[in-house]
């Protein structure tokens, strides 16, 4: 009997989150077929809508398979941690509801790289107003040495907006916050061994391993293909750490599926190793809810880490890592005379923007302008390529079979004044089945510069 609360306000993402932890409990076993949409609809009193909502998530996130004709399976997982057991409280607060030099300088009428927010789309007023009312209740504290892992008021407010966001359940304490996600890089190889080798996902934003190689440490590429990193090929290496983006891979926009995500948790444990968890733009599932981090199957083996890039503004230099216990406690060992990187001022503001729900509610109108922008972008598309596109995060990837190589793709592009980039930009080693891609970043395009 599948016991949810039909009396709640969303009934089927509460349906969604029950069927969840049966599968990882062990509840329901891979291979067992679900109920048909109207049987469980009927057995439950709720809408057959409902039912294909939470199946559709279900599926999304890996846990069911949906064959045709025959409905849903549960799908086998290994090494994922029983999540119906109670949580310990929260310490202090009980349970917390490759393009050239000269490129750069070039103008472009539509550039599909950067992906900057829209002047127009950022809160300025908001902004304005928190940095004044921070004046005012703060004064001369703001004079102050900033804790080198970050103001606690901050950290209180992001992890209670991680709770709101994504049901994460995370003790503020072991949150650092950082400038910029590179910063938080360097911190986590520190941390893990300048000496140890890192797999990185192959391709990836190119900045991740030049930042690791910057620190002195050694990157093993990993092909991604459309389930994430292959598991075989890491199996393979002898490294301490995996950097892996599993709700939206960059640049292929790869979903990793929930039997991938435990099989790299036991890939952790199995080498006394640990996964980082980039999650940089979480935020931006256009269909459906977020998917299920990394962080909440297993927060002893996952460094989780975010930024406010891709949701405020790249200059603000504002990030933060959820660190293991363990690896929180060496933080503080190893940089004990050590300040955050990130001004006391700009971390007051940006935890009365969470507090006040003034941040959610600018994440709410940024997702309706880009759900506008992708539908128009797909239309436009339509019939020209082949699109592969999850409905996560802020670019997808379209294929021109027809055409002859990256080069021509990207100065056919740069002819018409569109700056793009190809899936062999991002790449660490060569991967020929992956030319012909073009990554399309729709989060800078204005709708004047998509008609």
């Amino acid at each position: 009997m599948i016991d949810f609360d039909a009396n709640g306000k969303n009934k089927y993402y509460s349906l969604y989150k029950t069927l969840r932890e049966d599968i990882i409990s062990g509840k329901m076993r891979g291979g067992e077929r679900l109920p048909s949409k109207r049987a469980l609809a009927r057995m439950l009193g709720v809408s057959v809508t409902t039912v294909m909502l939470a199946y559709g998530q279900l599926a999304a996130e890996g846990y069911v398979c949906p064959r045709e004709r025959s409905g849903h399976f549960v799908e086998k997982l290994n090494g994922v941690p029983n999540l119906n057991k109670k949580s310990s409280p929260l310490y202090g607060v009980g349970k917390i509801p490759s393009v050239k030099s000269g490129e750069e300088t070039r103008r472009y009428s539509c550039d599909l790289v950067k992906g900057v927010l829209p002047a127009q789309l950022f809160p300025f007023s908001t902004w304005a107003r928190l940095m004044r009312r921070v004046l005012n209740d703060c004064g001369e504290h703001l004079l102050e040495r900033v804790p080198k892992d970050g103001d606690a008021q901050l950290k209180y407010a992001i992890s209670a907006y991680l709770f709101r966001s994504r049901g994460m359940e995370v003790d503020p304490r072991f949150i650092v916050v950082g400038a910029g996600a590179e910063y938080l890089y360097g911190v986590i190889v520190q941390l893990l061994g300048r000496d140890k080798p890192y797999a990185v996902e192959n391709p990836c934003y190119t900045k991740i391993p030049s930042v690791y190689a910057l620190n002195g440490a050694k990157c093993l590429p990993v092909a991604v293909g459309e389930k994430g990193m292959d598991l075989r090929s890491l199996g393979k290496l002898a490294a301490c750490a995996a950097h892996v983006s599993p709700s939206h891979q960059f640049p292929t926009g790869a979903v990793m599926p929930a039997s991938v995500r435990a099989g790299l948790i036991d890939w952790a444990n199995s080498v006394d190793g640990f996964i980082i968890e980039d999650d940089y733009d979480s935020e931006f599932r256009l269909e459906g809810k977020p998917l299920h981090s990394m962080q909440s199957l297993c927060p002893s083996r996952v460094v989780y880490v975010n930024t406010f890039s891709k949701s405020l503004a790249p200059s603000m230099r504002l990030g933060y890592a959820v660190l293991p216990p363990v690896l929180y406690d060496k933080f503080m060992r190893s940089f004990p005379d050590g300040a955050s990187s990130v001004s006391l001022f700009e971390q007051k503001t940006l935890a009365a923007m969470l507090d006040g729900g003034y941040f959610e509610r600018h994440v709410s109108r940024l997702k309706n302008y880009y759900r506008t922008v992708r539908g128009k972008l797909l239309d436009k598309l339509a019939g020209k390529c082949e699109v592969y596109d999850t409905g996560a995060g802020l670019h997808l990837v379209a294929r021109f079979p027809s055409e002859e190589c990256d080069e021509k793709i990207k100065l056919v592009a740069a002819e018409r004044g569109v700056r793009l980039k190809c899936l062999s930009d991002y790449l660490i080693s060569p991967r020929p089945e992956l030319d012909l891609c073009a990554v399309i970043n729709y989060s800078g395009l204005t709708s004047e510069q998509l008609d």
